[in-house]
């Protein structure tokens, strides 16, 4: 199992950017799927960013276009570029890895992940 820890959240302008990282100490993360989900006060945890262990990337609707999910093998971290951020990207964000298979239909299921972070901090606001 995963122990991943999720850094570079704040609070930003809305139009900002901000670029999340996740890493993990012991497991090679190239290998897992890995998402990213968010959860804003009061409200579920929905998928955002997915990507699977070939390098296929993955977006929800709400972000596409401004989203931007990568991988660097060598550092073991995925990273969430986040540009023109609004109000409601307003979320406490997770990094979730999965060492099983997972399907493009069921990727959005937060149960589907066996490894979670501890989530960071977005705070979009002027």
């Amino acid at each position: 199992q995963a122990q991943l820890v999720e850094t570079g959240g704040g609070l930003v302008q809305p139009g900002g950017s901000l670029t999340l990282s996740c890493t993990d100490s012991g497991l090679a993360l190239e290998h897992f799927f890995v998402g990213w989900f968010r959860q804003a006060a009061g409200k579920e945890r929905v998928g955002v960013s997915w990507i699977s262990s070939s390098g296929g990337t993955y977006y929800a609707d709400s972000v596409k276009g401004r989203f931007t999910i990568s991988r660097d093998s060598v550092e073991n971290t995925v990273y969430l570029q986040m540009n023109n951020l609004k109000p409601e990207d307003t979320a406490v964000y997770y990094c979730a890895a999965e060492a099983g298979p997972v399907t493009i239909a069921r990727m959005t299921d937060p149960g589907l992940f066996e490894s979670w972070g501890q989530g960071t901090q977005v705070i979009v606001a002027s």
